[in-house]
């Protein structure tokens, strides 16, 4: 036996995957040609699983931004924020960022995976307990890990059950932490977050919001569930990426409790790990402004995202509930799924093919990213190249729900 034995099954159902001709493991991106069009395989190609929501990319005043910090800051910081890696300019981001929420407090990471992981082994470690949505990102399962707290998972977006785990904690739950997101990744649902605030509140929780995927996206402000909900205040800690809306690298929490400061001393992420790059951290400034700015790019995205969902729908596709960012077509079997997203690709047009255990419900899905960057032409092909696809949509009955070990980006 060997410590490499343990990858023979990945091999062995990677390998099956690969007889159908399909090869998903490796696509790459050959030149990148605006927020929304890209040379894959040799030919353009619409990107539509990209997760650049209001197509800031490319914006000049992000790049102009990058490019004066790589002249005066150079090109990385070679050290930790706790070494010597916070410059001035990633405490002027934690501002605005700050500002953005209307928070005290924010700490930059850099990435968003590490918002997750730095925050959440902080704040619940051993005796305490943590309860959890089913359907959360990677990132938060490996948060909620590395803390050494109590995990317990509740079923997605089902606040009876959160209630009823935490009324069997007892005194206990004053001493846990919840953990959902703003809209999740996979079928672009959202947590029914006064509701479960309502919860929290009644047994003296605490409570924490993922919003990477609802972050420029829901809100008057473009702040995300919470702000569109009106619970701000209510939400002890709000956790983010810079990867998606505002098109960038690095992860942030805010909080409006003093203590969250405290993050910056505990967090083995945040201490350890070299500090986002000075391009990165101007980017990400001039792209908070932006949004900020401009809210017709979020008024734009959903334009869009209206248009390809009821156009998939007239499709005959089995979608997620909402209309949103993130459009999820389900697809009966993995093959089919294969097969569809190879034709796809085939005709020019890029979507995220997702198959379990990394989905929920037992699901394949063939997820599209809307983005505020989309033409309505473009949105228009991607409709047309899905309508001419095999049937998958009849007689299609979902599987009993599987809790994933981990939800994917």
């Amino acid at each position: 036996m060997s410590l490499f034995d343990k990858f023979l099954p990945i091999q062995k159902a990677r390998n099956n995957l690969l007889k159908s001709g399909v090869n998903p493991f490796h696509v790459t991106v050959e030149n990148i040609l605006s927020p929304t069009e890209a040379i894959m395989n040799g030919r353009t190609t619409i990107l539509v699983g990209t997760n650049n929501y209001l197509g800031l990319t490319f914006h000049p005043d992000c790049i102009k931004a990058g490019q004066e910090a790589l002249a005066q800051e150079g090109t990385g910081t070679t050290g930790s924020r706790m070494a010597n890696g916070s410059f001035l300019s990633h405490r002027e981001l934690e501002k605005a960022i700050a500002d953005f929420y209307g928070a005290p407090y924010a700490i930059v990471f850099s990435t968003g995976y590490q918002a997750n992981l730095g925050v959440l082994s902080s704040l619940a470690g051993p005796g305490d307990t943590i309860l959890m949505d089913g359907d959360s990102h990677a990132s938060i399962y490996d948060g909620c890990r590395l803390g050494g707290a109590e995990i317990i998972r509740f079923k997605h977006n089902d606040v009876a059950d959160l209630e009823k785990r935490l009324r069997r904690l007892g005194d206990r739950s004053h001493r846990t932490l919840i953990v959902v997101e703003g809209i999740y990744s996979m079928l672009g649902d959202r947590a029914p977050l006064a509701e479960i605030v309502e919860v929290k509140k009644k047994y003296g929780a605490t409570l924490v919001v993922d919003e990477a995927h609802s972050l420029g996206v829901l809100g008057q402000h473009g702040r995300g569930l919470a702000e569109e909900t009106g619970v701000e205040q209510d939400v002890d800690c709000i956790v983010g990426t810079f990867s998606k809306s505002l098109g960038s690298t690095g992860g942030f929490g805010i909080s409006f409790h003093p203590e969250f400061e405290f993050i910056r001393y505990t967090s083995r992420p945040y201490i350890f790990t070299a500090s986002p790059c000075p391009s990165v951290v101007a980017t990400t400034k001039a792209a908070i402004r932006i949004i900020q700015d401009r809210p017709e790019l979020r008024r734009r995205l959903w334009t869009n995202a209206h248009q390809l969902y009821d156009g998939l729908l007239q499709s005959g596709y089995s979608l997620g509930a909402e209309v949103g960012p993130i459009i999820a077509a389900m697809i009966p079997t993995k093959e089919l799924a294969l097969a569809m997203w190879q034709e796809l690709l085939e005709n020019g047009i890029y979507v995220n093919l997702m198959i379990p255990p990394a989905t929920p419900n037992g699901e394949c899905l063939l997820r599209c990213s809307v983005s505020a960057a989309h033409t309505e032409k473009q949105i228009k092909k991607i409709i047309s190249a899905f309508s001419k696809l095999p049937d998958a949509t009849q007689n299609h009955t979902h599987p009993s729900h599987v809790q994933p070990e981990a939800i994917i980006n």
